[in-house]
Formats: structure tokens, sequence, C-alpha cells
């Protein structure tokens, strides 16, 4: 009795370990990741962000990050579509890009990642390329990251990150750069990228 409770048990831990093993091997393998980390809106993704010197696998992890790809996302607080764009924001800018604006055509997944890409774009030019910064100001606000950095409360850095004062800020742009690794993992093979900082999972 005592021997084959024992050989049940070995069965069982057996199991148990090529379990892991075919976890290990599925969860890490491209193919599978591609189905957890797609890239919907892939052609228009591509068009806008090769337009405005963005790295599409930037602009897919800030779209997964802002509305899990949904064209139909509203927040509490007003924004709307893929980029979460605020009207007044996308007003703004569809004015400096010199196209015709409307709040329904935000849920448009095109005129939404085209104005994202160019708000993004500004940003990213207005504090010099630094895209942790640019993305901060993306969900922040480009008046409070101005004010952190003049007053020295964030040096602008990933590895700085976590005395940016805003919580919601904070974890987005954690977010954000972890979903962008994850893809460059998926589709580029390659670290570091724009950033060229390592994540938590990296270290």
């Amino acid at each position: 009795m005592i021997i084959r409770v024992l050989r049940v048990k070995r069965l069982l831990l057996l199991l148990l370990i090529l379990l892991v093993i075919v976890i290990l091997i599925v969860g890490y393998s491209k193919p599978f990741l591609k189905m957890l980390y797609p890239i919907p809106y892939k052609d228009e993704i591509n068009k806008f962000a090769q337009q405005f010197g963005l790295d599409p696998l930037l602009v897919t992890a800030v779209i997964r990050t802002e509305s899990k790809f949904d064209p139909e996302a509203r927040s509490s607080k007003g924004a709307v579509g893929l980029m979460q764009l605020m009207p007044e924001t996308a007003r703004w800018a569809a004015g400096k890009m010199g196209i015709e604006y409307s709040k329904t055509n935000l849920f448009d997944p095109e005129a939404n990642i085209l104005i994202g890409c160019w708000y993004l774009s500004l940003l990213k030019h207005q504090f010099n390329g630094n895209f942790v910064a640019a993305l901060a100001a993306y969900n922040g606000g480009r008046t409070f990251v101005n004010q952190w950095l003049n007053e020295k409360q964030w040096d602008g850095s990933y590895e700085d990150i976590d005395n940016i004062p805003f919580p919601e800020t904070r974890e987005y742009v954690k977010r954000v750069i972890r979903n962008y690794k994850i893809y460059q993992r998926i589709y580029e093979d390659r670290g570091g990228g724009l950033f060229g900082v390592k994540t938590a999972e990296e270290s």
C-alpha cells in the first residue's frame, strides 16, 4: 500500500514537472506571445508613427496601455478612443495640423492614431527626444512635467521615475515602457530601444 502511494506521488510529481515545462515552452514561444500581445491597426500605426518619426512599437505600447485597442474607449476624465485623446487637446492639435476636427472622429481609429502620433511627436521634440518625459507629459500634462523638471523634483530619466510626483503618471510611464519592451522582444529581438535602459524584468 505504501509503495503504491509513493508511486502515485512520483507520477503526479512527474506530471507536474512536465506541465511546468510545457507552460514555459508555450509561454515563451513567439506565436503564443503574439496572441497575448497583438498589433491591431498595424497599418495605421506604422503609417503615422513613421510619418511623425516615432517607433511604431512605442505607439503600439501607448495604445495598449491607454485603451487595450478599444476604439470606443472612454475614460472618466473624458479621454476617448485608442490613444485616449482629450477632446480639447485633439481640437487644438487638429487646428495646428490643419485638419478638420470632430469629436465623433476621435472614435475612428485612423483619425485617433493620426492626432495621437502628432501630439506624441510634439512632446518628443519639446522634451528634446526624451521619451520618458514625453510619456509623462502625454499622461500628466506638459505644464506639470516642465514644473517637475524645472524644480528638480524629477530629472526626467527612467532611473529617477519613482520621483514623478503623480502616482498615476508614474505607473502609466512604467506600464508603457514595460509593454514597449515586451513588444520589442516579440517583434524585433532587440533590447534597450529608444530608452536605452533596462526594465526590472531585464535586470
